[in-house]
């Protein structure tokens, strides 16, 4: 195996991890206003994530690090051509890493309503940004021969990406319900397991059409 070979499967590996490990993360976010019906329950769900969220977006500050050491014409394109995706994934991550650390702050009710809304926006969004970005990067980036970036900041939204986005959003909210269902216990779990049941397969359906 030559060398730009065993970097671009690194780099497929770090993704992979990252789409494994955070996905349950954004998907359990999906789920809060779902799954948890009462405070008791939204914080039951926030805490079986509380440990590991941030840890597990590590994957993806190293997956950013490796393509800019072993691929910088590829890190330079991503950047330009997937510039707003990329501002918009960044501005969802930082919101919802903000509102699992403040949430608990005051305790009233008004205050964790609000937190929680940036929760699940952020969670509902990242996802398809991710989606995006990856499936621009095996479609094609809107770049030119000099790898100047062609054409408006919309672009990147082809059928292919959409598609792509929707993907990995479906798949983080099923890999949170499954998550919740072994993690959780009493009607918490039996609500995750019903819902992994009944919209599994809708879910997983961008993926089978995303070849």
């Amino acid at each position: 195996m030559d060398l730009p070979t065993f970097w671009f499967a690194l780099i497929a590996a770090l993704w992979l991890g990252y789409l494994f490990l955070e996905g349950f993360d954004f998907g359990v976010g999906m789920l809060l206003p779902v799954l948890g019906r009462t405070e008791r329950e939204r914080r039951v769900l926030i805490n079986t994530i509380g440990p590991v969220w941030d840890g597990n977006e590590v994957w993806l500050i190293v997956a950013g690090g490796a393509t800019f050491a072993a691929f910088p014409g590829w890190y330079a394109g991503l950047f330009s051509a997937a510039y707003l995706p990329m501002l918009v994934l960044l501005l969802a991550l930082i919101g919802r890493g903000v509102a699992f650390e403040y949430r608990g702050k005051v305790d009233t009710a008004r205050w964790r309503r609000s937190w929680d809304a940036v929760i699940v926006a952020a969670s509902w969004v990242a996802p398809m940004m991710v989606g995006l970005v990856l499936s621009a990067s095996v479609f094609g980036l809107p770049l030119d021969a000099g790898g100047n970036r062609v054409g408006g900041p919309l672009e990147i939204l082809t059928w292919p990406n959409a598609v792509g986005a929707l993907a990995v959003w479906g798949f983080s909210l099923l890999h949170g319900a499954v998550f919740l269902a072994l993690k959780t216990d009493g009607e918490v779990r039996a609500r995750a397991r019903e819902f992994a049941l009944r919209f599994g397969g809708p879910l997983l359906l961008p993926l089978a059409g995303h070849d």
